[in-house]
């Protein structure tokens, strides 16, 4: 049983690095991509940063009469948005496969030895 149950520990760290590393590539292969979108953003000269603010108003006020009024078409663009954060989900995935490994690690390991000796009991 407790071979068992070290053996899809370490399948689940395994799967969870595994996610968690090819999130980060391809994320990290994305960036260039966004440093360019940051660089044109930054490049915006001072007199127009103002109007990005009634912009991004008009743009939520928008986004809120979509979801009103067509829900069909708010969730077709949401699904877009979240298509295009998918490596974030493989990040997240894989973050969540891991985290008893980051909760050992962080706990120390004299949290292991406890759940042992309760199922020993």
């Amino acid at each position: 049983m407790a071979t068992r149950n070290t053996a899809s520990r370490s399948l689940k760290s395994i799967g969870g690095a595994v996610l968690l590393a090819l999130g980060l590539v391809i994320l990290s292969a994305n960036l260039d991509g966004i440093a360019a979108c940051a660089s044109n953003f930054a490049g915006i000269s001072t007199p127009q940063e103002p109007e990005i603010f009634p912009a991004l108003g008009l743009a939520a006020l928008h986004a809120a009469q979509t979801y009103a009024f067509d829900h069909a078409r708010f969730l077709s663009s949401l699904l877009r948005m979240l298509v295009s954060f998918w490596p974030v989900i493989l990040i997240l995935a894989g973050v969540l496969l891991l985290r008893d490994v980051f909760r050992a690690s962080f706990l120390g390991r004299g949290a292991d030895t406890g759940s042992a000796a309760a199922e020993g009991r």
